[in-house]
């Protein structure tokens, strides 16, 4: 994710709805962010399709770490071998 310039990446709502289609290629071609103001304060953020899925992965790989070291701090482990005989009893069932 780039940095935000103050300068370029922060907008007033009435100045991005003269400037959609412009703004919608900046966002598509340059990949970075669009910081919309509303009355001086922010009211929205656009990003680039690409970003938003990036961001949506990264919150579910946090999400996954998470629930792993809260399921091991509550004791809800098993043993590699325990694994092992789970993932053979699986595939069998593929099979």
């Amino acid at each position: 994710m780039k940095s935000i310039s103050v300068s370029n990446d922060i907008i007033p709502v009435g100045q991005f709805k003269t400037g959609l289609a412009k703004y919608l290629k900046e966002i598509q071609n340059k990949r970075n962010s669009l910081i919309i103001t509303q009355n001086g304060k922010p009211a929205g953020v656009l990003i680039s399709p690409s970003e938003f899925d990036e961001l949506r992965q990264t919150k579910l790989f946090i999400d996954s770490i998470s629930r792993g070291l809260s399921d091991s701090e509550k004791g809800k482990v098993i043993t590699t071998s325990q694994l092992k005989t789970e993932l053979h009893k699986t595939r069998i069932g593929k099979e």
